[in-house]
């Protein structure tokens, strides 16, 4: 997502909004270090709408509905020196109510951070359900994974501290193909089209993947030679367009996510 205004929000709200901006894409995250991507999205990203604009005050003010547990891990995560990794409150609404909608029971999350993101997919899954979380670093998910215990949906959550590649090749080898439901990519980019080939074995027709972080702010209009994270990002946007294998629809929410539907 993109960082989003304070406004006349409630405080704990505002808090949260302040730095819910560049959906939690930890570079470092689930896949390989890249020294130059510290983590996932820039700074600089703005709201595609305005960071000043009173219609993003309207738009949380008419369609927020967050879980009070979410919004602990949220006001929690705001504390956090990359709080701005962290995922939109909207955009983890859409993603809640399409996992929700297909009655997905199994999940891949890439990129997991603080485990807002993870939170809000378990509460919405069946108590049967679970989210294979592959995220590298184990200390910022350590702030979220009590929420989780709280909220009671800790048993739908597998977490997997390993390059995100590895795991996803696990569960291929384990003959998990075409068995989950939706997957959300949000991790190092320059990894993104590996992991959308490997996530798209594993998905089932009919099922989702959520990438996100698609518009980069604005940097895939000119993607630099030297800027890996930009060129690769580009290429899968320009991948997807062609992708026989999928119907898409780029949304134009927080930093871009582009949601591919399996056919």
């Amino acid at each position: 997502g993109a960082e989003m205004p304070l406004f006349s929000v409630p405080k704990e709200v505002a808090v949260g909004t302040a730095m819910l901006g560049v959906a939690f894409a930890t570079g470092m995250l689930a896949g390989r270090r890249y020294p130059s991507l510290v983590f996932g999205t820039p700074k600089s990203s703005k709201s595609i709408i305005g960071k000043s604009s009173p219609l993003w005050q309207y738009i949380l003010d008419h369609s927020l509905r967050e879980h009070p547990i979410l919004k602990k891990l949220r006001l929690l995560t705001a504390d956090h020196p990359w709080s701005k990794m962290m995922v939109s409150c909207d955009q983890a609404q859409l993603m809640a109510n399409l996992v929700k909608l297909i009655k997905a029971k199994k999940v891949i999350e890439i990129g997991v951070f603080t485990g807002y993101n993870t939170l809000n997919m378990a509460l919405v899954l069946p108590d049967n359900g679970r989210v294979i979380a592959c995220d590298i670093n184990e200390d910022y998910v350590k702030i979220g994974k009590p929420l989780w215990k709280e909220a009671g949906v800790e048993h739908k959550i597998d977490l997997r501290i390993k390059p995100a590649i590895q795991t996803l090749d696990e569960l291929l080898a384990s003959g998990e193909a075409e068995t989950f439901d939706f997957a959300f990519i949000d991790a190092d980019k320059e990894s993104c089209n590996e992991y959308y080939e490997k996530c798209l074995r594993l998905i089932k027709k009919g099922g989702i993947i959520a990438i996100d972080n698609v518009l980069w702010s604005g940097r895939v209009l000119k993607p630099r030679k030297d800027d890996l994270a930009t060129q690769s990002i580009h290429h899968l946007n320009e991948k997807l367009l062609r992708d026989a294998r999928v119907n898409i629809s780029m949304l134009p929410m927080g930093d871009g996510v582009t949601l591919a539907f399996k056919l």
